[in-house]
């Protein structure tokens, strides 16, 4: 009896093997640690607003309009639990990254108004956070793409014969993706410059 049942067993670990289940298994885990990456590197951009609303209002206090914009924007993505089921839900998604686009347009305009305040520019803190916030955006565009990746590799494998059967048997479904108005911009990560006093790329695109 015990050895019939190892048998049975033996069979069923080829024929899911055959299926793609081991192949399913290891892309959704590339997808979940990819979507940990995104959301690690907008939580990094989230901590820097702060301390460059604080640097930028001590030399720009007249600039309030776009300091609330940033400060709103920031609440905003904030009151999103970026869960990783956040990332099986369309709506959810959209509604996540839209939050995040309203962010980096707020964050872009605050960079551009801070070309009018020299002191502010050639302050200590501000070009280290200018700095932070510069490469936090580049691993932003890297992280959305591979998450990018990862989530159209997966989706195709539960889409093709055989794998389709026993992504239906074990409850795989088609996940969501970030949405791209230029399909080119989640290939290459554009140079993020705020030092020359012209907006950053859009959001929509990048973030």
């Amino acid at each position: 009896m015990k050895l019939l049942r190892n048998l049975v067993l033996l069979v069923l670990a080829v024929c899911l093997t055959g299926c793609g289940y081991n192949a399913m298994q290891r892309q959704d885990e590339a997808v979940k640690a990819a979507w940990s990456e995104v959301l690690n590197q907008y939580q990094r951009r989230a901590d820097l607003v702060p301390n460059l609303v604080n640097t930028v209002k001590g030399y720009a206090q007249h600039e309030e309009k776009v300091l609330t914009e940033v400060t709103n924007a920031r609440a905003k993505v904030g009151s999103i639990q970026a869960t990783p089921e956040l990332a099986n839900d369309p709506q959810a998604l959209a509604k996540f990254q839209a939050a995040q686009g309203q962010l980096g347009n707020a964050l872009s305009r605050l960079m551009v108004v801070s070309e009018n305040y020299p002191n502010l520019k050639a302050d200590g803190l501000f070009q280290n956070l200018q700095a932070q916030l510069e490469g936090t955006e580049n691993r932003i565009t890297v992280a959305r793409n591979r998450y990018v990746q990862a989530v159209q590799a997966y989706n195709s494998m539960i889409r093709t014969f055989p794998n389709n059967l026993t992504a239906k048997m074990f409850g795989y479904t088609v996940k969501p993706n970030f949405s791209v108005e230029n399909e080119k911009a989640i290939s290459t990560a554009p140079v993020v410059n705020f030092g020359n006093g012209a907006p950053a790329p859009a959001a929509s695109a990048a973030h």
